[in-house]
């Protein structure tokens, strides 16, 4: 006789281990999970993201998981110095099985270049700096995405501005402002 295990959905799977490890390992600052999750959902909608993708600068998750899951098409791989951001990082991909998502310790600079279909970071450095990091990242064609609180980076002579999505994370302004590396 052959048995299905029931599969648990791999964000409640994130959210439950951000709880029991956030305190221990400082992963996020005080307040509700919650809007974490909200901000990288968000952040990640409309992408239509497939191939190689990096989330720099991973840290507890964001919004590297949401788009592994969300975006199935797309291979991503997570971007961690800290040691103990990775442990945390690898039992999410483990224990939720994500199969779309790959851990890389290290510092970005080591990454190949001129590879990646796309480039996202919630607060890896400032947006200029990603922008710049990110150009020598992309394919031509490929997306730079940069979440934001505030005004929109210029993107500088490498990019175009694809569009942005507004929303807001408990009565929070925020956005997800999309730029497109020139050919």
């Amino acid at each position: 006789m052959r048995y299905l295990r029931e599969v648990a959905d791999p964000i409640d799977v994130h959210r439950q281990l951000l709880e029991a490890w956030r305190k221990v390992m400082d992963l996020v600052g005080p307040g509700p999970v919650e809007e974490h999750f909200i901000d990288a959902e968000a952040a990640v909608s409309g992408l239509s993201a497939s191939g190689p993708w990096l989330d720099l600068g991973s840290g507890a998750g964001f919004p590297g998981i949401a788009l592994a899951v969300y975006w199935p098409e797309a291979r991503v791989t997570m971007v961690e110095r800290r040691q103990k951001r990775c442990a945390f990082l690898a039992e999410v991909i483990a224990r939720a099985e994500i199969q779309t998502a790959t851990l890389y310790e290290g510092d970005a600079a080591a990454l190949p270049r001129g590879v990646w279909n796309g480039v996202i970071s919630r607060a890896y450095k400032p947006p200029p700096e990603f922008l710049a990091e990110a150009a020598t990242l992309l394919v031509p064609g490929g997306l730079a995405v940069v979440l934001t609180a505030g005004d929109e980076p210029s993107p500088g002579p490498a990019f175009e501005r694809e569009g942005a999505v507004r929303y807001t994370v408990l009565g929070k302004p925020r956005a997800s402002v999309r730029y497109r590396l020139k050919a």
